[in-house]
């Protein structure tokens, strides 16, 4: 029997697998980072481990840290959450080796299907041929790990190689494996999974599927169990075959097989072609990476006796994932089980029931993220003011008064909804984000809510990876509302600031005053009685205002508003984050034109190749290269124009808003730039 268990993961996974263990009563050991010693994963373990350092491979990457971490506390097991080392089966070996016990399937499996490109050849998918302009689009995939991560499409040949450096350099920094393939690019496919779960004895579950089709940069951001409207003989196939390859490899433990359904062969019967090409690492004669490989063709006419109308669509084997998915809460709230229990009751040596329970309902679960999906994704960090979701399952590893790192993944929470149906679950959990209270850093709240109620995802056959491709503009808006909730921001401030809260009587009429939050300028004047009337916008009754609650009437609705602001600048309204703008500018945070600033805390991790002082560069063109929060991101030249200044370097951490260069248009002359600028410091 497990007595204590040491969890070699941070954050969310870690404080879901803690939650099992209490229930157990297994004792637990959190290791963390320098950025995470006050983290909540550590304050919730009965004992924490440093690892000396910050980022991932100084830290969490280190196997033989964790090892030596799990024996200096005494632990007897060993769970690797998700991401990091748990795909890792020199890990796994190491953990076994020490006298601990591994909560994953064997090293053995681990290795035929973590590795993607193995996993393929294993089913006898072969890889792709040298890739030509007939194969695009294509998908750049690292072979290890996963959360999108170490992936790019390919549209053009032109850009392959530059894919193959950056997901490699990406999937060494997030998994310590560096190794790439090639796959085909299915455009708006299906994303959809089979959990398996697997005892020593031969026993294997497949407890139902997954839709996780709504992805940005490739990684999953809605997931929901059953994935609604699969035909029944799909479904039965998607079992056949991720039972067989959990089977294949002497499976146990839990593992999730991901496939990508796309629709039914062409009519004319030819089928699409399917499968892998791996980035071996061996030059060509100048210099370029090879991609090497054979094509293997997947698909097949209408089947006899099947109309076009009935045509099954067509499952693409993707990847088996050795380890618990992010999304297993679907599953556990359908199934009523607990994956994790199960995890460590079979690592016990316990076997299987015959069958699993039968499912229940619907399961919907958002990934809440500290990102600006208007800004391309871009991740945020800062302080966690408040943090509370009521009314629903809360997966996370924050609460109120946590900061939000720079060295990790930007996931908050992961919101989790059940319900009798699929509708249900959907209005459940847009209503709960809605209500969410989340002051700190922006998120992706309101794109969540407004997704959830999106037409193109309440009626399923609109499910596809092209969503956000096709969305994102309007979804990304911000919510209706934004002019009142600045209005009630104004007059709390006012309310705070004036003195006059309490009421009180005045008979001189007192002068206009005027606010902006964000795009919205309000003006108001305080009322003899101790009120206030809005002037701009139009229509607004103050019904009373006090620094932390306002009432206001607008086309005969009240609504209550209830600001709330950290001393950051940033106000937070219900729903809307509202930046505060002063009146004048301060001349100090002028920027120079061209100017290149950091769009987020980060490290630079490359520069273009040969970049200088000096260079013509174009609109557009990429110059450097950031790693924020495990996602690496390209940084382009803000105009055409010459490179005046280049203040980025390979290792350099930079804050929001560092100065990495200068591009100096043709319109501004030389002497506008100061002679500091003109120079490559390297600072």
């Amino acid at each position: 029997m497990i007595s204590t268990l040491l969890v070699a993961n941070r954050g969310e996974i870690a404080c879901r697998v803690f939650r099992t263990c209490r229930e157990l009563g297994i004792r637990t050991v959190a290791v963390f980072s320098d950025a995470d010693a006050d983290a909540l994963h550590v304050r919730e373990a009965d004992t924490a481990v440093r690892l000396p350092g910050a980022a991932s491979s100084e830290t969490y990457l280190r196997g033989d840290l964790v090892v030596a971490a799990a024996l200096a506390a005494d632990a007897d097991a060993v769970h690797p959450g998700y991401g990091f080392l748990s795909e890792n089966a020199d890990f796994a070996r190491a953990v076994t080796g020490a006298g601990l016990t591994w909560i994953g399937p064997p090293p053995e499996a681990i290795e035929a299907m973590a590795s993607k490109t193995r996993a393929k050849e294993l089913l006898g998918i072969a890889p792709l041929t040298d890739v030509t302009a007939g194969d695009l689009p294509v998908l750049v995939k690292a072979a290890a790990g996963g959360g999108g991560r170490g992936m790019r499409i390919v549209r053009e040949l032109a850009q392959l190689e530059d894919a193959l450096a950056a997901a490699s350099a990406e999937a060494a920094s997030a998994f310590g494996d560096g190794e790439v393939f090639v796959e085909p690019y299915v455009e708006n496919g299906r994303h959809v999974e089979v959990q398996v779960l697997a005892d020593a004895y031969g026993t294997v579950w497949t407890l139902g599927t997954r839709d996780c089709s709504l992805q940005r940069r490739h990684q999953k951001v809605i997931e929901e169990a059953p994935a609604p409207g699969l035909p029944p003989a799909l479904t039965e196939e998607l079992y056949e075959r991720s039972a067989a390859a959990a089977k294949a490899v002497g499976y146990v433990g839990a593992g999730t097989v991901e496939f990508l359904v796309a629709d039914a062969p062409r009519a004319d019967g030819s089928p699409r072609a399917v499968g892998s090409a791996r980035a071996d690492g061996s030059p060509r004669a100048d210099g370029s990476a090879r991609v090497v490989g054979s094509a293997r063709v997947v698909g097949s006419a209408r089947a006899e006796g099947v109309s076009e109308a009935e045509e099954i669509p067509q499952a693409h084997f993707l990847e088996m994932n050795t380890r618990l998915q992010v999304e297993h809460p679907v599953t556990e709230e359908v199934y009523g089980v607990d994956l994790v229990a199960l995890q460590l009751a079979v690592a016990e040596g316990s076997p299987l029931p015959p069958e699993p329970p039968a499912p229940r309902g619907h399961a919907v679960e958002a990934r809440l993220y500290a990102e600006d999906p208007a800004a391309r994704w871009a991740p945020q960090t800062g302080r966690l003011h408040a943090f509370d979701v009521p009314g629903v399952r809360l997966d996370t590893g924050y609460a109120s008064g946590d900061t939000v790192p720079v060295h990790y993944d930007a996931m908050l929470a992961k919101v989790v909804a059940h319900a009798p149906t699929r509708a249900e679950a959907v209005r459940k959990l847009a209503r709960a984000l809605e209500r969410a209270v989340i002051h700190g850093p922006a998120s992706n709240r309101d794109l969540l809510v407004a997704s959830l109620r999106h037409p193109g995802f309440q009626d399923h056959r609109s499910l596809d990876t092209g969503f956000y491709d096709r969305h994102l503009d309007a979804l990304a808006a911000p919510p209706d509302g934004a002019e009142h909730a600045a209005v009630a921001a104004a007059l709390a401030d006012a309310a705070r600031n004036s003195g006059r809260f309490g009421g009180g009587w005045r008979n001189v009429r007192s002068g206009e005053q005027a606010k902006t939050f964000g795009e919205h300028e309000v003006r108001y004047r305080p009322t003899r009685d101790g009120g206030y009337e809005v002037i701009a916008p139009e229509g607004v009754r103050v019904v009373s205002a006090a620094p932390d609650r306002v009432r206001l009437e607008a086309g005969g609705v009240v609504r209550d508003f209830e600001p709330a602001g950290y001393g950051d600048g940033t106000v937070h309204v219900g729903p809307h984050r509202l930046a505060a703008r002063p009146r004048f500018t301060d001349p100090r945070e002028r920027t120079l034109p061209g100017s290149l600033l950091a769009p987020m805390p980060g490290t630079v991790v490359r520069l273009a190749d040969g970049l200088a002082v000096g260079d013509r560069v174009e609109a557009g063109q990429p110059l450097l290269w950031l790693e924020a929060m495990k996602m690496e991101h390209r940084v382009t030249a803000p105009a055409s124009g010459t490179l005046t200044a280049l203040h980025a370097a390979p290792g350099r951490q930079v804050e929001v808003g560092a100065l990495l260069a200068v591009v100096q248009t043709e319109d501004v002359p030389a002497g506008d730039v100061p002679a500091e600028d003109r120079e490559d410091q390297h600072r």
